[in-house]
């Protein structure tokens, strides 16, 4: 018999599971890979042109991943698919990938690269006195860090519906935030929109394909996240129509943000200019509205920050849940909190293991942890759409 204290409820509509899928993609990438795609290949309408590709194999990414979610509406993911589809094996260790690398590597990251731009925008609360390297700022930081992760755990342990709510106000204050930097740019910014014009264009030799290889993946760095939605299968009403439909929706409005937000670039900063920064964001608004901008920037990044980390903790713990109801995970992690129905223990270990991440590791330290492994399931589960035509 099923018990039904341990099942996750169906609670989410179509806009707070769109909201997730864009809260899960649109992160720091966006705002710091363009000037090293620029640096690699000095045109940028070329640029453009890949950030459209990338969006391109996003959506079809997004496209598997709905057939996949509509015919197996169970939380999970990846997890779920590959254990379903082709052995157990496969789950277990692409649930495994995903508890340490998948999502409490992320979220220490996403919470580390919180601190640091809201120690950008107000120094002063972070003890740096002009100097962010001093022990008390490093120690004032990562408590920040913590702090954070502690207050979006407290959060998503009381409930989906309150973290959907939350979730829904912090998507829309982020592509709100986003949409008013781009056109106010556009409008009253500073700019020339002769620089998508200029630069070198990319010949089409062996080095080219080189680097146009390598700023994709850089690229579909950037756009991941398209699969949010399959993560949380159980808890979608109509999840047949609704995850399909979400992960389409959120995908699309990424990928018109992604291209908006480069064009407002390439207008702000002539391509030269561009080349090899990473903080292209702040650089951008600077350039567009003058130094003061880039403390306004520094707290829309710490926002963008803020949703995807809060999508991340919603969504691992439904993949730890799975893998337990299955056996292939602590057992208590299966329990379900009787009155906020979800899987409450499964929040707190991860929780905790992010927790020592922001203590234990460094923000490139914790993304070297998130590299390779993460690619390989998600191009299994896609492979698994043929299996599941047959």
């Amino acid at each position: 018999m099923t018990d039904h204290r341990n099942v996750l409820r169906r609670r989410l509509g179509l806009f707070p599971v769109t909201n997730i899928v864009i809260a899960n993609m649109v992160g720091a990438g966006i705002f710091t890979t363009s000037g090293l795609l620029m640096a690699d290949l000095g045109d940028p309408l070329l640029m453009l042109l890949l950030w459209m590709a990338g969006g391109i194999v996003a959506l079809c990414g997004a496209l598997s991943y709905g057939q996949l979610g509509a015919a197996m509406p169970q939380a999970g993911g990846e997890y779920y698919f590959l254990s379903r589809l082709y052995h157990p094996l496969f789950g277990f260790l692409s649930g495994w990938v995903s508890f340490v690398v998948g999502f409490s590597a992320p979220i220490a990251a996403s919470a580390i690269g919180c601190s640091e731009y809201l120690a950008r925008a107000f120094p002063s609360l972070f003890l740096m006195n002009g100097d962010a390297t001093t022990a008390s700022a490093l120690i004032a930081k990562k408590v920040v860090a913590i702090l954070i992760i502690l207050a979006f755990t407290s959060i998503h342990y009381r409930g989906m519906k309150l973290g959907a709510r939350v979730q829904n106000v912090l998507t829309i204050l982020k592509v709100g935030l986003i949409l008013f930097l781009v056109f106010s740019g556009f409008i009253f910014g500073k700019g020339d929109i002769s620089h998508l014009s200029s630069g070198i264009h990319a010949e089409l030799s062996f080095t080219g394909w080189k680097s146009m290889g390598l700023s994709l993946l850089w690229i579909m760095f950037a756009y991941s996240g398209w699969n949010a939605a399959t993560y949380i299968g159980s808890e979608v009403k109509e999840p047949r129509k609704n995850v399909p439909l979400s992960l389409v929706l959120g995908t699309l409005a990424v990928i018109v943000l992604y291209i908006l937000l480069n064009v407002f670039y390439l207008y702000a900063i002539p391509p030269d200019d561009m080349k090899g920064v990473i903080s292209i964001g702040g650089l951008a608004a600077g350039r567009a509205f003058g130094g003061a901008a880039e403390n306004v920037l520094s707290l829309l990044i710490a926002f963008a920050l803020f949703s995807s980390l809060s999508a991340f903790i919603i969504l691992g713990p439904r993949v730890y849940y799975a893998m337990a109801k299955d056996g292939h995970f602590f057992n208590f992690v299966a329990s379900v909190h009787p009155r906020f129905n979800v899987p409450h223990k499964a929040v707190i270990l991860q929780a905790i293991i992010a927790v020592i991440m922001v203590l234990s590791g460094s923000f490139d330290q914790i993304l070297t942890y998130m590299g390779f492994s993460l690619g390989i399931f998600p191009i299994l589960a896609v492979l698994g759409v043929f299996k599941l035509r047959r």
